[in-house]
């Protein structure tokens, strides 16, 4: 099997895949949600109001990673060093959390079960693209970044 060349520090399939995981959840919760509705009966024991509430919440924060994270893939002027700045004071991928809460929004906001299981799996794929971007990250920075790893979590968590 051939050696897969990164690009620009991420993994040479990472958007691809991000792309297609999300062409796929919005497909299968779309159905789910507004069309077969097979695991979707949750809902009707959380009032719309409280779903649309959580759904507004998770995605006022998925709308801060993403703005606060996309300060390492500006194309104008990107960092020379480790960003410990904004959302990278709380979590090492805040661009893969951004999207993560997005689909954890639309999730809540239909309460589809099946989705929920989607986005387990769309979590799997994300936390290996970024762990595969970190040993990058380890190389090209070293000292710097594994301290920067010892005090902020992957996703949050210390």
């Amino acid at each position: 099997m051939p050696e897969l060349k990164e690009k620009n520090g991420e993994h040479p399939y990472g958007d691809a895949g991000q792309l297609v995981l999300l062409a796929f959840f919005l497909f299968i919760w779309g159905a789910d949600s507004f069309w077969m509705r097979k695991t979707t009966w949750l809902a009707g024991y959380i009032p719309l109001y409280i779903r649309l509430v959580l759904m507004g919440l998770g995605l006022a924060v998925a709308i801060y990673f993403s703005m606060s994270g996309h300060v390492v893939v500006s194309r104008h002027r990107r960092p020379q060093g480790v960003v410990t700045t904004g959302a990278f004071r709380y979590l090492r991928h805040p661009l893969y959390a951004a999207s993560l809460k997005f689909y954890g929004s639309l999730v809540v906001s239909t309460m589809s079960l099946v989705s929920l299981v989607l986005v387990v799996g769309i979590f799997v794929f994300y936390n290996y693209i970024a762990g595969y971007e970190e040993k990058l990250l380890e190389k090209k920075f070293g000292s710097e970044y594994r301290r920067y790893k010892g005090k902020v979590g992957k996703w949050g968590l210390v």
